[in-house]
């Protein structure tokens, strides 16, 4: 079993690592070791032939932590050895320190784009994929639809059934809304009880068809804490960028809000598309 190997499969604390091999350079090999993600982490301590300046610049230019001329004394080498086996510890605690730090960061971040109760992004995520949507789609002159929806006589859930009833069929809902979409499409929170879906590379036609899917599957479920007699419907409105005077991202979400106005005034539990 080769070096490498050894030292990519096993727990290695240390390497001590001949300048001068039968078949091979040892610098070659300590840079090797060095260049690799799996090994660099490793400390090297090079044994060189005597004193001598070049070996010492030839293996820390290699990547040695250290080095120590031929013959050492046993309580100088163990000595070295200590020295780079606490190295090691440092430095793996602070790449320990580092991952955590990543983590956390990413869980902030996520949290910052996230909506705490069910899950989905929230307005200002949305906002943000929104502008970046919008410019692509003027840029390549491609279709990109918006649909804004409402849960019908929300306020009689909370009032009814409490708060935390009115909690779980947001969180439903939500997840209804996510699964009746495309992974590219963009859900969001929106406020309250209003949710929003950017749709790309769909004109306001096609997003008829996951709108009436996810007003099907809304009107069809049975909401825990509610009764299974108790139903509950929601209302969409739907608009695209070639409606008229839509130059900005604005106007396309409050042409949606519009359409969605329409849904509820002709009776809610619909879709309505804007003009």
């Amino acid at each position: 079993m080769s070096v490498f190997r050894v030292a990519k499969t096993q727990p290695i604390d240390v390497i001590l690592l001949d300048r001068i091999l039968p078949d091979m350079d040892g610098s070659r090999v300590c840079s090797w070791l060095k260049q690799d993600d799996a090994t660099w982490g490793i400390p090297i301590i090079m044994l060189i032939a005597m004193d001598r300046i070049e070996q010492k610049v030839q293996g820390l230019e290699a990547g040695a932590d250290d080095y120590l001329a031929k013959p050492y004394d046993d309580i100088e080498l163990s000595a070295r050895i200590y020295a780079a086996l606490r190295t090691k510890l440092l430095r793996d605690e602070l790449s320990r320190k580092n991952e955590e730090l990543k983590a956390m960061l990413k869980k902030v971040e996520a949290l910052s784009i996230t909506d705490p109760l069910v899950g989905l992004f929230n307005r200002r995520r949305f906002e943000e994929v929104l502008d970046l949507e919008f410019r692509k789609a003027v840029r390549y002159k491609s279709p990109l639809s918006c649909m804004m929806m409402d849960i019908d006589h929300f306020k009689t859930v909370n009032d009814t059934y409490g708060h935390s009833v009115g909690d779980t069929v947001l969180k439903d809902i939500a997840s209804i809304i996510q699964q009746s979409v495309r992974e590219v499409d963009t859900v969001s929170r929106w406020g309250g009880e209003e949710f929003i879906v950017l749709t790309p590379m769909t004109p306001k036609a096609d997003a008829l068809t996951p709108a009436r899917r996810i007003l099907a599957a809304v009107a069809g479920k049975v909401f825990a804490g509610m009764g299974d007699k108790k139903k509950l419907t929601i209302s969409i409105g739907i608009a695209d960028m070639s409606g008229p005077g839509i130059d900005s991202t604005g106007k396309l979400v409050q042409a949606a809000d519009e359409a969605l106005y329409k849904a509820k005034k002709n009776g809610r539990n619909r879709v309505e598309v804007a003009e």
